[in-house]
């Protein structure tokens, strides 16, 4: 695969950012991508290893080496061909995906490992601008019916899988577009949402049907669902925000941060007004959470104008390096910088929140911390203890929290009569997705709990499979072993 000389000739070449300064002005993309013989260079990377752990370190099994190997040598629409073989939406994943890939590649345990998640963003773009990636319906429809709920990248996937074998999928979206988080969870300066709708235009050229403002259960019948299609699968995300039960915590300026994001995505969209959004414009703002939706958080305040930005992490700070006990090729909790990082923002680590403070007409002013340490020992779980005399007073006037999610929303479950499990998932397994009812199946967040945008459609990929031999005794939709799989 690739040039058997070429990790040694090529060293790890990122795109660049615009600068900070540049681009906080507004909400676009603002990567330069590398010039195409810069990106083949580093297909070549891409080593003949023998065993390539990247596969199963991408929850797809994306088939890495080769399309490295065809960029490599300038056939990219070969790449592509390979690439879509096993990843409905490279174009989501290649911006958005941690790139466990990356983290168990080969080259990767004495070098920077290959930049597999640009090739892909780049091997998927190419392909859009060469007019290669075309609707492609199903020659035959089999006249079996399937109800999707949820439109996020699980609900997509298995709603383009299940329309390749024949069946005709409608789609059935609670809010006013398309995409679920994809639109209305990520900020537009990480993907633009044009990127969305050129493939919904693909999805419905290929005879996929989208309902939304559809919400299940409010001005949806979960029963008359069941009547009106063979299958039901349910791919609403884990949707339920974890709070912060402390004092002050309903103070005027305490917003749960999907809120703010999902604000700022409307109106970015033209669909509300600056002045009617949760806006961080000179204020002083602190985050609590130190995952990729803090890291949203910050970079959208940051556009808004904000005097300043602060981010709260209760967790120790990770190593720069791969901690010991997370050797390769298993996904390292590392010190993570991102691009909204950069744009300014003071971090802090093993810190919790004690109480919020506000005036006398409820709005917040300030917070209390306390500085923690995580006891570890064997056999128990860790144990948060607060370090004495370590109390502090912080001003603010907007705190945003991204906790991250507890579990799905038990409304579906109730209408369709399905069972959850402990984590408050709707219970189903990996052998076949299935719920507790005959018909009804679930995937991506709303079966597995909080997790990546590939796991995600990995999910929605496996259930089209389950849903498909459910409906015809057999399907020859793929499915790839989730045995060896990491679990990211």
């Amino acid at each position: 695969m690739g040039k058997i000389t070429g990790f040694m000739e090529h060293k790890r070449q990122d795109e660049a950012y615009e600068t900070p300064v540049e681009r906080i002005k507004n909400y676009k993309e603002f990567t330069i991508a590398l010039q195409k013989s810069k990106l083949e260079d580093q297909g070549a990377r891409c080593m003949d290893c023998g065993i390539p752990f990247c596969h199963s370190g991408c929850p797809l099994g994306n088939l890495i080496p080769d399309f490295n190997d065809k960029v490599y040598r300038g056939k990219w629409k070969a790449a592509a061909e390979i690439l879509h073989a096993t990843n409905n939406f490279p174009e989501f994943t290649g911006r958005l995906c941690p790139a466990p890939c990356e983290e168990a590649c080969v080259l990767g345990i004495n070098e920077d490992p290959v930049s597999i998640e640009n090739i892909e963003k780049n091997i998927v773009e190419t392909a859009f601008k060469e007019g290669w990636i075309t609707a492609n319906p199903p020659k035959v429809r089999t006249g079996k019916s399937v109800a999707i709920v949820g439109s996020g990248p699980a609900g997509l996937a298995a709603a383009q899988q299940l329309n390749r074998a024949g069946h005709n999928v409608t789609v059935f979206e609670r809010d006013g577009k398309v995409g679920g988080l994809l639109r209305y969870g990520i900020p537009d300066f990480k993907m633009e949402k044009h990127i969305i709708d050129r493939r919904l235009e693909i999805l419905e050229e290929e005879g996929i049907t989208f309902k939304t403002n559809a919400h299940v259960g409010v001005n949806i019948n979960a029963k008359q669902l069941e009547e009106d299609f063979d299958a039901v699968v349910l791919c609403g995300g884990a949707t339920i925000r974890r709070t912060l039960p402390i004092d002050g915590a309903d103070a005027k300026g305490v917003h749960q941060a999907m809120d703010f994001l999902k604000q700022n995505n409307q109106y970015v969209d033209g669909l509300l007004n600056f002045e009617d959004i949760i806006s961080a414009k000179g204020k002083k703002v602190i985050v609590i959470g130190g995952g990729d939706t803090g890291s949203d958080c910050i970079g959208t305040s940051n556009r808004h104008g904000a005097v300043s930005v602060t981010n709260f992490e209760i967790l120790s700070k990770p190593t720069l390096g791969r901690p010991a006990h997370q050797p390769w090729p298993y996904w390292p909790m590392k010190l993570k910088e991102t691009s909204s990082h950069q744009e300014g923002v003071k971090r802090f680590f093993s810190i919790a929140t004690k109480k919020f403070i506000s005036d006398v007409n409820g709005n917040l002013t300030g917070l209390k911390t306390v500085e923690v340490a995580w006891i570890f020992k064997e056999g128990e779980r860790p144990q948060l203890q607060e370090i004495p005399n370590t109390e502090k007073l912080w001003e603010c006037d907007l705190v945003l929290l991204a906790l991250g999610f507890t579990g799905a929303e038990k409304t579906l479950a109730d209408e369709f009569g399905l069972e959850m499990d402990f984590r408050s998932n709707i219970k189903a397994t990996t052998k076949n997705y299935a719920t507790n009812k005959s018909g009804i199946f679930t995937a991506g967040d709303m079966r597995r709990g909080q997790s990546l945008i590939v796991w995600a459609i990995s999910e929605g990929r496996q259930a089209a499979h389950h849903v498909d031999a459910y409906l015809m005794g057999t399907s020859n939709l793929p499915l790839k072993d989730e045995s060896d799989l990491p679990r990211v």
